[in-house]
């Protein structure tokens, strides 16, 4: 009878109960033959060191499992297997292999799978350990794999270097930046090794091509982990490169792809969207004339890595002046914080807390202050100009630009951080960044780390006190060092002016702080310092403004506006006299700087748009037709197209703001403009634009306006046949007149041919005007671009962009589904030929209006539409109940609800037959097919809904649909919309939804 093995095994980390029993019989005689059941001992002192070595694996019994599935592995290959005598032989391989088969399951499976390859990792004849430099050993590769073709080769090759680089990674062979600059070389070896198959399959007689590979991201700063994508940038020497060169750089992603990793080239110029390969002089133009601050915070990392190594590091030397002088820009600071927090905000909220990479506390906080830092300071100190995250950070403590225990506790947060993720990355081979929740998982990552337990805590205890306190410390430093007034001062100052002392840089941060009155008493004083009457006028002015920004959630912010208004303003004569002598100018602006991101950016582009402010009648919207006629005559005064749509974005870019500063004023007491008539009778009534139906007119009108203007521009430069007529017909918001203040514009393209032209020829004509307008509107420029999306047209983005008339009503007779029919119930004649957008109108009447309403298969299926896209459309971590658009009671279940009383009945109610959802909602009403209170409810819900949505993209500055349930967004579209408590306004909100969603699914239910 044998003795139990319960305490035996255990000396070995071996799992209790059951998973101890598996391993003692798989280290007995019919297994590994290292246990002898009998004495419950080694079976020598071989065997006893092999299970030392397995038992200081991260986890024993993965790699006893592995280690046993290995040695079948050879017998079922060879018959005689070699690992457990090589393993006796060589405690260099013991240690390396058994660290290996525990930590990695994805690793080990590769040895099973290759049970020859275990043996790179043998000590070399000197005694040493296998190189692990991330050099690629195709020759031994292609020896130990049946495999062949260059493709097979270089993937075994690629595996064999990981195993030696995580091999040394485990056993300590290895710090931190040597096994990322390891696994960085690698990957230049990977992307060297994948050009070269490229180049070799290009066509007989295809001349090579001058082409570079330039490394961004983490591969560009070697500071690579174990599974990520590798971002590059591909660069052409010239114009006759370049065919042969997006061949070979796209033959390169698939290799890589099928080799190790993805190859992610989305940080090029224009992004996914733009050409995959450029020459050196286009990428030139392009960050000179459109390229953003983060575009340039990227190339903080662009390294030379494969293909022609000169011409990468020509293409870096000739962006190098503009990456140093990117941080001169007003925006650029905000712009690298307001990033940050992008980023922040998509990591789903139940993940946020575990995540070690984008979460608070987590890498990006580190790397995002490190290289603002760096895009600040290095326009003058040629030391900071480094792509690694580490040696900025180093460097930056030599400079005295980050204080010496600061830069300590974001390096050991930062080593702490990356050891994380590569354990976590390691384990399967997968790119992850969370650290799980279950309690084995957490036990093995621990363990992985090295975490040992103490008396009264668990090894996993002891992780997670190290990890809190890193994360803590990371998160402080983060906002110390990110959002430090300082960089703001500096980044103005001329790069010569750079020469700062760490006593000055202390003497500073002293007087400056963020959202603290110190940070504010500086702006006071840059404003009001001196005896010039420029601040004797600031400091009249100051004390009323001050009242007004104390008044919005984030005062500093409108302070610091105000401020960056003032500097770019200040020496004109008329701008403090404007402020001073012109009734509510001063806190008209204050309101508007402190409570909008987007009006601020708007007239940081302008800044002498803030003359609206002055006039009531400036601060109305235009008329379509005045809209229109002027947008049409500053396009006609430019023979370019490119000149007129850049006339005419500027034109779009004033009455922008116009509307976001009539909206912003329009619930602000006595700021308030006053309508023309109203002024003249003395009385102030509500301004237009607190009714959210007004502003999406208006916002419709500018979108009409601006497409009517292009498309004269675009038939300019695309001259077709005579008698060619062309129309621009709007849909979803813009043929609503719903638009918002980030609207793209919805449209269908629709041509007629003149008599006896080619009707080919009459459609690449209409096609050519159709690009030619999108081209002009989506252009990088400093104004807000405008897209134009025609994927509402038939056959989505699979169909023509554009048809002739009678191809639309050969469609909608033959193939139109019901939802298509839905989607024309809000078309409308936008610009171009009207008797063409009138006959396109009178064709679509029959589709989108039919004369016997819906099946009951139709009604089936639009039912099924709208749960689809409640399940699929709404954000992954979204609130259903804020959730300003697809959420309960929001815009989309009023607009169903709507559209299906119109399908339904409006083929023989003509009153139900108008694009604008409130005005079909009313016609129902009247017409006794929804309850009064049914009505009443929708259109709440609805008018809520959009008021909110407008006003978070007033308050953020970009698109959001999502309502926060607290912070300071919520509490500035609470005061936007003139409101006090946002605890009682976001319960109102979710009332006013669970009304409105009721309502909906009482209108959907209704049988015919």
């Amino acid at each position: 009878m044998t003795r139990p093995t319960r305490g035996r095994l255990a000396r070995y980390g071996f799992a209790e109960g059951d998973g101890r029993a598996r391993a003692a019989d798989l280290l007995g005689p019919d297994g590994l033959g290292l246990w002898r059941p009998d004495t419950q001992e080694p079976t020598d002192e071989r065997a006893a060191e092999l299970l030392a070595g397995l038992s200081r694996a991260a986890d024993p019994d993965l790699a006893l499992r592995q280690l046993h599935r290995l040695v079948e592995a050879e017998w079922r290959a060879s018959g005689k297997p070699a690992v457990l005598d090589a393993l006796y032989a060589d405690p260099g391989l013991r240690r390396r292999l058994t660290a290996v088969l525990g930590a990695s399951s994805a690793l080990g499976d590769h040895l099973v799978a290759n049970p020859e390859q275990w043996t790179v990792l043998a000590t070399e004849p000197d005694g040493l350990a296998p190189t692990a430099e991330g050099r690629l050993d195709l020759a031994t590769a292609a020896r130990l794999t049946a495999a062949t073709g260059p493709v097979p080769v270089l993937r075994q090759a690629y595996r064999l270097a990981l195993l030696r680089i995580a091999a040394a990674d485990l056993t300590g062979g290895r710090g931190l930046e040597q096994t990322m600059a390891a696994l960085s070389a690698l990957a230049d070896a990977t992307l060297a090794a994948a050009y070269q198959i490229a180049v070799d399959e290009l066509p007989g007689g295809t001349p090579r091509p001058r082409l570079a590979v330039v490394a961004m991201g983490k591969a560009g700063g070697d500071e690579l982990n174990y599974v990520s994508d590798v971002d590059v940038i591909f660069v052409a020497a010239e114009d006759d490169d370049l065919t042969a060169a997006t061949q070979v750089a796209t033959r390169l992603i698939q290799v890589c792809g099928l080799v190790a990793w993805p190859v992610d080239a989305a940080l090029r110029p224009e992004g996914n969207r733009g050409p995959l390969v450029r020459t050196l002089a286009s990428h030139l133009a392009y960050y000179r004339r459109w390229a953003r601050t983060w575009e340039f915070q990227a190339l903080l990392k662009a390294r030379p890595a494969a293909g022609d190594l000169a011409l990468a590091g020509e293409w870096i030397d000739q962006l190098a002046p503009l990456v140093w002088t990117a941080a001169e820009r007003p925006e650029a600071v905000e712009d690298v914080r307001a990033m940050r927090r992008r980023i922040i905000e998509n990591v789903p909220p139940k993940e946020l807390e575990r995540e070690i990479k984008r979460g608070p506390g987590g890498l990006r906080d580190i790397e995002f202050a490190v290289q603002l830092l760096q895009l600040v300071h290095g326009r003058g100190d040629e030391s900071l100009r480094v792509p690694g995250t580490i040696p900025a950070l180093r460097a930056l403590v030599a400079g005295g630009y980050v204080g010496r225990a600061d830069g300590e506790a974001l390096l050991r947060g930062y080593r702490f951080l990356r050891g994380v993720e590569h354990r976590l990355q390691l384990q399967h081979l997968r790119r992850t960044h969370t650290v799980p929740t279950e309690p084995a998982a957490l036990r093995w990552l621990a363990a992985a780390l090295g975490h040992q337990a103490t008396p009264g805590r668990s090894a996993v205890e002891e992780f997670r006190a190290e990890w809190v306190t890193h994360a803590t410390e990371v998160r402080r430093l983060h906002a110390k060092l990110l959002y430090r007034p300082l960089l703001e001062s500096v980044a103005r100052v001329p790069a010569d002016g750079l020469r700062l002392t760490p006593e000055a840089a202390r003497h500073r941060l002293e007087i400056l702080g963020f959202a603290d009155p110190a940070g504010a008493l500086r702006h006071l004083q840059a404003l009001t310092g001196g005896v010039s009457r420029t601040a004797a006028i600031q400091r009249t002015l100051l004390p009323v403004l001050l009242s007004e920004f104390a008044d919005a959630p984030e005062p500093d912010r409108g302070l610091l506006n105000y401020r960056q208004v003032s500097d770019k303003l200040g020496s004109t004569p008329w701008y403090l006299r404007l402020l001073r002598d012109e009734g509510p100018v001063a806190r008209r602006l204050a309101r508007v700087l402190a409570l909008s991101r987007y009006a601020a950016d708007l007239l940081a582009r302008e800044p002498e748009a803030l003359r609206l402010l002055a006039e009531d009648s400036e601060l109305t919207p235009r008329p379509r037709e005045v809209l229109c006629e002027g947008f049409a005559a500053a396009a006609g005064r430019h023979d370019d197209p490119v000149e007129a749509a850049r006339a005419v974005r500027a034109l779009r870019r004033r009455e922008l703001l116009r509307l976001a500063c009539a909206d912003l004023l329009s619930r602000a007491g006595t700021l308030t403009p006053r309508p023309p008539r109203a002024a003249e009778a003395g009385v102030r009534p509500a301004s237009s634009l607190a009714d959210v139906r007004a502003v999406g007119t208006a916002l419709a009108d500018v979108t009409d306006a601006t497409l009517a203007a292009a498309l004269r521009a675009a038939r300019a430069a695309q001259p077709a046949p005579p008698g060619l007529r062309f129309a621009v017909v709007g849909m979803g918001r813009l043929g609503g007149y719903e638009s918002n203040y980030l609207s793209d514009a919805d449209v269908l393209f629709v041509y007629d041919p003149p008599p006896g032209v080619d009707e080919g020829a009459a459609s690449a004509a209409a096609h050519a005007i159709a690009e030619e307008l999108r081209r002009l509107l989506s252009a990088p420029a400093p104004d807000p671009p405008l897209g134009v999306d025609a994927d509402l047209r038939p056959e989505g983005r699979q169909g023509p962009l554009v048809r002739s008339l009678a191809a639309y009503a050969q469609y909608y007779a033959r193939w139109s589904k019901v939802w298509e029919a839905q989607a024309l119930l809000r078309a409308r004649f936008v610009c171009g030929d009207a008797d063409l957008g009138a006959e396109f109108e009178a064709m679509i009447d029959p589709v989108r209006y039919p004369a016997d309403g819906l099946t009951r298969e139709q009604v089936v299926e639009i039912r099924r539409i709208k749960a689809r896209v409640e399940t699929e459309r709404l954000p992954r971590g979204a609130d259903p109940a804020t959730h300003t658009k697809l959420g309960r009671g929001g815009l989309a279940d009023v607009e169903w609800a709507v559209q299906l009383l119109q399908l339904r009945h409006a083929g023989r109610l003509p009153a139900l037959r108008g694009t604008r959802t409130l005005d079909a909602l009313a016609a129902a009403r009247a017409a006794g097919l929804v309850d009064p209170d049914d009505a009443a409810e929708l259109a709440a819900g609805w008018t809520l809904a959009a008021q909110v949505r407008n006003a978070l993209m007033l308050v953020r500055g970009r698109a959001g649909d999502q309502l926060p349930r607290h912070g300071l967004e919520l509490a500035g579209v609470v005061r936007l919309l003139g409101r006090d408590d946002p605890g009682e306004f976001l319960d109102e909100y979710l009332r006013v939804g669970r009304r409105s969603r009721a309502a909906m699914q009482r209108v959907l239910d209704t049988p015919a």
